[in-house]
């Protein structure tokens, strides 16, 4: 990259970093904890709006993963899920009715949290119907893998979102509160994707999956990014671009390849599709506060009419990360 191209770059990460500290205005503190966080402390961020019925299972799964304070910016919920994040001791929220488009979809409110409390710790930003793995997940702690890209001076570590779903109609079996969605969405599509590079911000794009086959037939280049990197060594001098797609300084991209092999990575199991889709589908194509005029959204809309089976004969039954790894949606690198 030339000497003018990294000097924009710098520019660009500054106006986002100036932007999310204007943006501090919108949100107002309803539990502030963060006098509890440790220095060694693993944060976690996220935004949420009515997601009351995930949160009991999201919150206890990343607690036993190992985060120790999560971060929550509710966009003016009606479905209770406010009081209850703000009776967990673990949490501290802000609530906003301000615009989540004009917010850059949430990123300025988390790119100033993250600035103000998450200097130095290890920090995952992941939506409430994202659960992280990486490898090894089941029998080493998120501590064990932050330690090692510490010892290993790696600063951001990527995932791969994996849409999962169930076999049949999407709305045939009710989820309930506390219930792991993956006994419901067990399957997934184990192959369908593209993959290039994008020559800016130096990071992967992914595309493919139920969703490209589904709701993006005819227009694959218009499906849902499924390139993300949640997991980052925090610098207040840092600032996520695009989601958790890409983020500046541009190295923290560079998640990939590696001389000698490939990087370790994780997945972000996508629980999207349960009974509760087809309302919030309907619900925030009425909001209209998602990217490009909510061009997902339509597409949701129009598709999901006859509650679609997104099941097909390629689909595979999720087993384990390494099931994951041999089938090349994740890899441990040199991590033993």
């Amino acid at each position: 990259m030339g000497a003018w191209q990294s000097y924009r770059l710098r520019l660009q990460r500054r106006r986002w970093r100036i932007r999310a500290f204007r943006k501090r205005r919108n949100l107002r503190p309803v539990a502030n904890r963060t006098d509890r966080i440790a220095p060694s402390d693993i944060l976690l961020f996220s935004t949420q709006r009515n997601e009351g019925v995930r949160l009991p299972y999201f919150l206890q799964y990343y607690r036993d993963m190992g985060v120790n304070h999560f971060f929550f910016v509710d966009n003016d919920s009606t479905d209770g899920s406010l009081d209850y994040l703000a009776r967990q001791d673990d949490v501290s929220v802000w609530t906003t009715r301000a615009s989540y488009k004009r917010a850059r979809f949430g990123v300025d409110w988390l790119n100033w949290l993250q600035m103000r409390y998450a200097h130095g710790h290890w920090t995952l930003v992941v939506d409430p119907d994202e659960l992280f793995l990486y490898p090894f997940c089941d029998t080493r702690p998120l501590r064990a893998l932050t330690d090692w890209l510490d010892a290993s001076s790696i600063k951001s570590f990527s995932a791969m979102l994996l849409d999962m779903y169930p076999k049949g109609r999407i709305d045939a079996e009710p989820y309930r509160p506390g219930q792991n969605p993956i006994e419901i969405a067990s399957w997934f599509d184990a192959g369908n994707y593209t993959i290039k590079k994008n020559p800016k911000f130096g990071n992967l794009w992914i595309q493919g999956g139920p969703r490209a086959r589904m709701f993006f037939a005819d227009q694959p280049e218009r499906a849902p990014a499924l390139n993300k990197i949640p997991l980052v060594k925090w610098d207040r001098r840092y600032a996520y671009v695009s989601s958790t797609h890409n983020l500046l300084p541009r190295g923290l991209n560079l998640v990939y390849d590696e001389w000698g092999g490939e990087k370790a990575s994780g997945v972000l199991l996508h629980t999207k599709f349960l009974d509760t889709f087809s309302i919030k589908a309907q619900e925030e194509l009425e909001r209209k506060q998602h990217y490009a005029g909510s061009k997902e959204y339509l597409a949701y809309a129009a598709g999901i009419r006859d509650n679609p089976d997104l099941w097909c004969k390629w689909s595979e039954k999720y087993i384990n990360w390494r099931q994951l790894e041999i089938l090349g949606l994740m890899s441990k690198g040199n991590w033993a």
